[in-house]
């Protein structure tokens, strides 16, 4: 009788190789991992493009800055009577 159910419960629940199961859902894991790591890195090269575009257009603006603040010739009238006084 013993036999019988243990047949039995050998059909109805087959063995599960433990070392099996734990190896593919180490390969699961282990391929989402890479796959969240590959999709940061993608992020990182991104912001890095992005951050290197920001950096140079400020230095494009510091540029224009210091060609606008060198002093400028004045224009009109009183800025002609004003240089012939100086000349004088």
């Amino acid at each position: 009788m013993r036999a019988f159910v243990a047949m039995r419960n050998l059909v109805l629940n087959p063995p599960v190789n433990e070392v099996k199961e734990l190896e593919n859902r180490f390969k699961e894991l282990k391929e989402y991992v890479e796959d969240v790591f590959k999709d940061y890195n993608d992020i990182n090269e991104d912001t890095r493009i992005q951050l290197e575009l920001i950096n140079q257009s400020l230095a494009e603006l510091q540029a224009k800055k210091k060609e606008m603040d060198k002093p400028r010739i004045p224009i009109g009238y009183q800025a002609i009577e004003e240089r012939r006084k100086n000349e004088k």
